[in-house]
């Protein structure tokens, strides 16, 4: 397995994460009370992980393959800023979760906008790596490159989708499965 697929598996586990999360949207929307406290779990699980291991390990890949094609460089230029956007979206929901669940009073509609621009920001870049850049990245390494670069950028436990559970995401792997219909 190449980092490139483990990066990928990340993509397909953060966008089960954001399908929550658009779904507390549309509960909001619908003038009921979510989950916030579930929805913290998640925001603090993307900013923790994505943002503190997974971007970090990205640019560092990216960073190897510069230089390599003309294509790939101009894809791979905004991707680093990409990634801070997503870590400042990360930071404004989880504190408008935590002012939330603190009995903050914050307007709804700001609220589900917050929310609403962090799954699209999220979405959008995980597009944008899944529908160019890893198929340049694909095309530029070889498999010499996949193994310095397993050496180099080994991938860190997964603290929820990983093969043990942190008991900090435990309520949030378990409502994961009901959600996925696996309990």
């Amino acid at each position: 397995m190449t980092i490139l697929t483990e990066l990928h598996q990340d993509h397909v586990n953060l966008n089960k994460l954001l399908v929550m999360l658009r779904q507390n949207a549309d509960t909001l929307r619908e003038g009921k009370r979510p989950n916030y406290s579930l929805m913290g779990d998640v925001v603090e699980y993307i900013s923790s992980y994505a943002d503190g291991f997974h971007h970090p390990r990205e640019d560092q890949m990216y960073e190897y393959f510069q230089g390599r094609s003309a294509e790939l460089d101009k894809a791979l230029s905004g991707c680093h800023a990409d990634h801070l956007k997503l870590k400042q979206s990360s930071l404004e929901l989880r504190e408008a979760i935590d002012g939330v669940l603190h009995d903050a009073v914050m307007p709804i509609d700001e609220f589900i906008n917050l929310l609403d621009n962090f799954v699209a920001l999220q979405i959008e870049h995980l597009n944008e790596e899944e529908g160019q850049l890893f198929p340049l990245l694909e095309e530029v390494g070889s498999n010499k490159d996949w193994a310095v670069l397993s050496e180099k950028l080994p991938a860190p436990e997964d603290p929820l989708f990983g093969v043990r559970q942190a008991q900090q995401y435990s309520e949030l792997y378990k409502e994961m499965l009901i959600e996925m219909n696996y309990a």
